[in-house]
């Protein structure tokens, strides 16, 4: 690891138009009063070189030195102190000491999965104490900028606090530019750096000055990945003219035979063969020797033999596009020269490999499927995974709640087609409205970042591992302020996508994407929440401003219609809004309430609970709920400017298929039904965030 002198990174980066305090160096302490000649005090003077990194740490910086003098005898004093340590400086700088005014912390950091990430926050010693911090992926832009000082905690210090002077934000933005925007530090500095820092920046109302900055790089540039092979089309991956199944068994079925089994029952139309050294057939499906002997219209070929034998099947793959190895036992086993080999195999057969660790691809429309039984019907929602049995669930799951899937592929280890790659086909794709991520090591970080900024089609993710996994300290505080959690929420905030905690919250983003995306509705945060019961009501509007959504107050006209309806007798005419639902009310009262606040106020969203207990405790019938439900798809057919959403409280006390046939009634009319205020609240936001960008 290599650490630059901070005289030499203060002189480079003031070619960035980064201030910093006029100053100079002297080999000894000796030399120090004639080099600080010409310097106006208040001075400062640090030691420089090896063990001395953390300068403050080590007792190698002294302020408020009144004269040049007793510059010379600071660094004198220091020079004892530090050979008494073990430490034999370099040298040392003296500098103007800059004024009082904020401390920031600016600083920049090799993330292994994303590459270059900026953070910005309280510096000093406030990085250690408060760690309030913003971070983005550079590069970043002048919004990027502003929004991460909009993110600090002590953003009111920067403001001008008790009547303080308020820093000069502009100048403070512009340091944040000159090291992470287009053209500055990192990008200059591309692979040669572990890690830059300026700690503190001292920002007061007339500019930013840095006056501390360290650069750290490791002795030799981190090698760049290989690039993938290019792949002009993965259409054949999703619809494969032809199928090779490799590890099938005539004596004992295995993994070969299972998939061999999904292909027959979910009605694969293309060509369908088994690879064995000898059987004519296995299970009915004709056997080929070999790969090389598949013949033509092979697209896709599943191996699913040990791990140590999948790079031979790879090199007799030649002329097939896509080879998907579902066998695990590589580098996720701690055995990475068995996945090495597998690449090569690829490269070498001019082949993509799907995985390996993966369970393969699952298109309705085609046939192609890594799952047992019937597929569901063709629709418009692709899921990218790096877990095959999460995917199934997402699938299984999704399609009992109503959902229909485009395109989901799962791609374990990644090794070669990355989920990036993946992204930019699905956004393309004009059968697909909404993509759904979950990820562990998306491998090319980078090109994930790159791939999600240059697209429109809403993507929601879920993240495994996001508080397990904190990155390591590069070396100084920089390094410790960022891990795995915040640099997938610097990714949300500067692409747009939205970032969800579980499976379940996934589909539901999933579903309500796929139903309204298409809506034009007002660009605004407000929601409209309308129901029974004040309890439930109270706790929805906890739910909703912790979603970061805005119960906005219903104006005068609009509560004089709604007492025209003969509400408000009893109940506050607020929002939410409390009206009668259950089995002796009127169904249609929820589709008038509606249409009388949206004439007098515009509302995105509007969510509107029932509470399926007291239909089934103060009545014996379905007929009332089911009523309801039409009621509400009424409602969204008369206004389809509006995103109307629907949750259905304790379905449990409902009896069997009640719920999904609600479920069933809603969705026919483009409403996504709900169980609980918390799922719903996490997928509206999600189409504030990816649809119109208002939350």
């Amino acid at each position: 690891m290599s650490v630059l002198p901070e005289h030499a990174v203060k002189a480079w980066i003031s070619g960035f138009g980064i201030g910093v305090p006029r100053g100079a160096t002297a080999p000894d302490p000796a030399s120090v009063e004639a080099s600080a000649d010409g310097l106006a005090p208040p001075l400062a003077v640090k030691a420089y070189g090896p063990g001395l990194l953390h300068k403050s740490d080590a007792g190698a910086v002294r302020l408020g030195l009144g004269s040049a003098r007793e510059a010379a005898d600071a660094a004198a004093a220091m020079l004892t102190a530090l050979a008494a340590a073990g430490i034999v400086p370099d040298g040392f700088l003296v500098e103007e000491q800059a004024a009082a005014g904020v401390e920031v912390i600016v600083g920049a950091v090799r993330d292994p999965a994303f590459g270059p990430v900026l953070l910005v926050g309280l510096g000093g010693v406030w990085t250690e104490v408060l760690r309030d911090t913003a971070l983005r992926l550079c590069p970043v832009t002048e919004d990027d900028a502003r929004a991460m000082l909009d993110e600090l905690r002590g953003r009111a210090l920067l403001d001008g606090f008790r009547g303080g002077p308020a820093a000069d934000l502009d100048a403070l933005v512009e340091v944040l530019l000159a090291v992470g925007g287009p053209g500055g530090v990192v990008e200059s500095l591309a692979d040669r750096f572990t890690e830059f820092e300026l700690n503190p920046v001292i920002c007061g109302p007339s500019g930013a000055v840095a006056v501390d900055a360290r650069l750290i790089g490791p002795d030799e540039a981190p090698p760049r990945p290989a690039p993938p092979a290019e792949a002009a089309d993965f259409g054949p991956l999703f619809a494969p003219r032809g199928v090779a199944v490799v590890g099938a068994s005539t004596k004992k079925p295995n993994f070969g035979n299972m998939f061999l089994g999904f292909y027959k029952a979910a009605g694969f139309a293309g060509r369908l063969v088994a690879v064995h050294p000898s059987a004519p057939d296995i299970d009915g499906v004709p056997c080929v020797p070999s790969l090389a002997d598949a013949g033509p219209g092979i697209d896709y070929a599943l191996v699913a033999v040990p791990a140590e034998r999948c790079a031979g099947v790879v090199r007799e793959a030649s002329g097939i596009p896509f080879v998907q190895v579902m066998s695990g036992g590589f580098r996720e086993m701690g055995h990475p020269e068995l996945e090495e080999d597998l690449i090569a195999a690829a490269r070498a057969s001019g082949v993509r490999l799907l995985g390996p660790n993966c369970m393969g691809v699952y298109a309705p429309a085609s046939g192609q499927t890594f799952l047992g039984g019937t597929p569901g019907r063709p629709g418009r929602i692709a899921v990218v995974s790096q877990s095959g049995g999460l995917a199934g669930e997402i699938v299984k799951v999704g399609e009992q709640r109503g959902l229909a899937f485009s395109k989901v592929a799962t791609v374990g280890n990644s090794a070669d087609v990355t989920p990036a790659e993946l992204l930019r086909h699905l956004a393309s794709d004009p059968g697909t409205s909404a993509i759904g991520l979950y990820l562990e090591d998306p491998r090319d970080g980078r090109g994930l970042f790159e791939a999600l900024r240059g697209i429109r089609t809403p993507v929601v993710a879920l993240v495994g591992g996001r508080s397990g996994q904190g990155r390591r300290a590069a070396a100084s505080h920089t390094g410790g302020m960022i891990g795995d959690d915040r640099v997938w929420t610097a990714l949300a905030r500067q692409t747009g996508i939205t970032l969800v905690t579980s499976q379940d919250d996934l589909i539901g983003a999933l579903d309500l994407l796929d139903l309204h995306g298409a809506r034009t509705v007002p660009g605004t945060p407000e929601v409209l929440v309308i129901g029974p019961s004040g309890g439930a009501s109270v706790l929805a509007a906890d739910v909703f401003d912790g979603a970061g959504l805005d119960l906005a107050a219903l104006p005068a006209p609009a509560r004089e219609a709604l007492r025209a309806l003969g509400l408000g007798a009893g109940s506050s005419l607020a929002n939410p809004l409390e009206i009668p639902v259950g089995p002796r009310a009127n169904p249609d009262l929820v589709r008038h309430a509606v249409a009388a606040i949206l004439s007098e106020r515009p509302f995105a969203d509007v969510i509107t609970h029932v509470n399926a207990q007291s239909f089934f405790t103060f009545g014996d019938s379905a007929d009332p709920l089911l009523a309801y439900a039409r009621a509400v798809g009424d409602l969204q057919n008369e206004q389809p400017g509006t995103r109307i959403t629907l949750v259905v409280r304790n379905g449990e006390c409902a009896p069997p298929g009640v719920t999904g046939a609600v479920r069933a009634i809603a969705r026919a009319a483009g409403v996504p039904t709900y169980r609980t205020m918390e799922s719903a609240a996490v997928a509206v936001a999600a189409g504030k965030r990816s649809v119109d960008g208002a939350a």
